[in-house]
């Protein structure tokens, strides 16, 4: 079992799918970080954002053997590359009427403030997808993020009920 967290501006007793929010790097799902420290980032944003609520971050447990077990449709990406800048690109197309895919549950790195930089780079036709990847590389670390777009991969969480307001 893995202990995952979610920043946001409320309490989450239960994963809701259905007030998830499009054009997110894996597309509409419940978001996760193995990092502490990233969730507390996402929930103090989601405060500022929004001008509501308090900062919340809620522990769950996951069985990291479901990523393996064929029980769930699974996508990962251990690392920056080519399919996963294209993949979130598609995901972040707002021209998009459908879902880009139907995983139960996406693994791979976050696309933060310069990713999205660099991102807008090779759209705009400054960088050519290789050098993408190439610049990604050689960013200053990469944090992860777990995404759950499925009921059946919501309910593979295990809420700890630790919400705490503080780092």
């Amino acid at each position: 079992m893995i202990r995952l967290y979610h920043g946001s501006n409320t309490k989450i007793e239960v994963p809701d799918l259905i007030h998830s929010k499009p054009f997110k790097d894996f597309g509409s799902g419940f978001y996760l970080s193995p990092d502490k420290q990233q969730a507390w980032d996402m929930a103090l944003q989601k405060v500022s954002q929004t001008q509501k609520g308090k900062a919340e971050v809620t522990d769950f447990l996951f069985d990291e053997r479901l990523l393996q077990d064929d029980s769930l449709k699974v996508l990962s990406f251990p690392d920056y590359c080519e399919e996963w800048a294209l993949f979130v690109l598609a995901n972040r197309d707002k021209h998009r009427t459908q879902p880009v895919h139907d995983y139960d549950i996406v693994y791979g790195p976050i696309a933060d403030d310069g990713v999205t930089f660099q991102l807008r780079r090779y759209e705009g036709g400054v960088i050519s997808l290789s050098r993408l990847v190439e610049e990604l590389k050689y960013a200053k670390g990469i944090t992860f993020q777990y995404f759950f777009g499925s009921w059946k991969s919501r309910a593979s969480l295990t809420p700890e009920g630790k919400a705490t307001m503080t780092p």
